[in-house]
């Protein structure tokens, strides 16, 4: 019998039990905190996941905002309940304060390690603080004013804003999605490598490498939505299907990885010193030779420095294009700055960072993430947890909760992270920054495992917001009225891209 029939014979046994328990099963509440959301016998609440699989952040923000806890727990096939929660309370004592009892896990490592093998985003315990460490020190000062100086910069003025000019010239359509992912991954690459992809060329050559990089994502995040997770093992067994491409993608990226390695271990083998600084370098000086682990860590910051930034900046200026008015704040505070704006001057846009932030409030670029206890557990909110059971933070909830941004959480609206001369903060004038606590905006995660790459992303942010609105307008390309559509594999995008064009300013 072939793997395909002996699948679709599996079928046939389920689908009669699991529309006989459905019709004639008595219900269950899966949350008291949320009625609405039926479970039953044997199969959970498998009936709406799936009628929800194509909109599970939306959906699961829905059920969130609607309990009276802000924690729901969803029961899904053979009984294996998963909590989410928006709760400050509840994300504050798995980031922080029983944060050895909330690791990734072993089904979480295994989800993603075809992708992400043994990188920091895939691994718990000492080999997590040993690449924590490590790459602490390419986020100091003195490497963020290099990253600002010479790698955003150089990147911006030599390729971004010439494509940009070009486009506007002409009244070219382009997707600002491709052009921003890009721009990040060259970025990432020169400073955390050392090593310059040129993919943000006048002629935008083919990205095959983001086009796999994209499909191993994907995959890899539909190995979690699945409603029988073991249909991806089996796949994977037979090496069919979905599991068989992300078998050929992860090798191609590692295949990509290792070439980078190997290029980088021959410049320091010619070096009597370590003189370049980039992260690559300080790993593979530190003695750790090990080819498959320095490919992961390749891979891990490639994903961190490509996906969250570009995937921040698209949202923002699709929110931009529909609040003209927060535009005009951010274009006075850019044209109080030079034409290129130095390391002291970026870290000084007040207006602009608080704008970056609420976007990401609506728009985080790691919408949902996910825990599993060690040991049994009783959230804040009085949630009972079991050991093995899977609990996830939710952002993109969090920032639509009227409990912590108020009634007029659907509107874009940066005044909310600031306070000007006129409350008494200041005498100058100037807005002051008024930042939120990290469990109730944990758009950068919290705790010990806060994201080390939180200043890089704002400082590059604010540079390619104030070189490109300096310049341009952006206008979106569709149909009055479109909405685009937020998705995410582990980290968000806009379904189909973001096509537009630019308007050169007239002053």
């Amino acid at each position: 019998m072939s793997i395909i029939e002996l699948l679709a014979s599996l079928a046939l046994l389920l689908v009669p039990l699991f529309f006989y328990l459905t019709k004639n099963s008595k219900s269950q509440e899966s949350s008291k905190s949320n009625p609405n959301l039926k479970s039953y016998p044997l199969i959970g609440s498998s009936v709406a996941i799936f009628a929800n699989r194509n909109r599970f952040i939306q959906w699961t923000s829905d059920l969130i905002q609607n309990s009276p806890t802000a924690t729901v727990v969803i029961r899904r096939f053979l009984d294996d309940s998963r909590v989410l929660t928006g709760n400050p309370a509840n994300v504050q004592h798995m980031l922080k304060n029983q944060f050895y009892n909330y690791e990734k896990g072993s089904k979480f490592r295994r989800a993603l390690f075809d992708f992400l093998g043994n990188g920091i985003f895939n691994i718990d315990g000492d080999s997590w603080k040993f690449q924590r460490q490590v790459s602490s020190h390419e986020f100091n000062t003195k490497s963020l004013r290099k990253f600002v100086e010479t790698v955003v910069d150089t990147e911006l003025s030599q390729r971004l804003i010439p494509i940009l000019s070009t486009a506007a010239a002409n009244n070219t359509v382009l997707d600002l999605q491709d052009i921003l992912q890009r721009f990040a991954f060259d970025n990432i690459c020169k400073i955390a490598f050392g090593y310059d992809p040129a993919y943000l060329l006048p002629d935008l050559p083919e990205a095959e490498f983001a086009k796999t990089f994209d499909e191993a994502a994907k995959i890899s995040s539909d190995r979690f939505a699945t409603i029988f997770p073991f249909l991806w093992k089996i796949k994977r067994v037979f090496n069919i299907g979905s599991e068989k491409r992300l078998k050929e993608a992860s090798s191609e990226l590692r295949e990509f990885a290792r070439n980078i390695i190997k290029e980088k271990k021959k410049e320091l083998s010619n070096k009597s010193s370590l003189e370049t600084v980039d992260l690559l370098s300080r790993f593979l000086s530190s003695g750790h030779s090990d080819e498959d682990f320095v490919t992961d860590i390749v891979v891990s910051f490639t994903l961190a420095g490509r996906d969250s930034t570009s995937a921040a900046l698209i949202w923002y200026f699709w929110l931009l294009s529909q609040n003209p008015e927060v535009e005009k704040e951010i274009l006075r505070e850019i044209k109080d700055k030079s034409e290129s704006p130095v390391y002291e001057e970026v870290k000084d846009m007040v207006y602009t960072h608080a704008s970056l932030c609420e976007s990401m409030r609506l728009y985080p670029p790691v919408p949902l993430d996910s825990k599993v206890a060690m040991q049994d557990d009783v959230l804040p909110d009085g949630t009972v947890v079991k050991k093995g059971m899977r609990v996830s933070y939710h952002p993109y909830a969090m920032g639509r909760l009227e409990m912590l941004w108020g009634p007029d959480w659907e509107k874009f609206k940066p005044e909310r992270w600031l306070q000007g001369a006129g409350d008494g903060v200041n005498t100058n004038g100037k807005w002051s920054f008024v930042g939120r606590d990290p469990y109730s905006y944990p758009v950068f995660q919290a705790g010990p495992r806060i994201c080390l790459g939180k200043d890089m992303a704002f400082l590059q942010m604010k540079r390619v917001v104030a070189g490109i609105l300096r310049r341009f307008k952006v206008v979106p390309a569709a149909e009055e009225g479109f909405e685009p559509v937020f998705i995410s594999h582990l980290t968000s995008k806009m379904q189909g891209g973001f096509p537009v064009r630019f308007e050169e300013r007239a002053n």
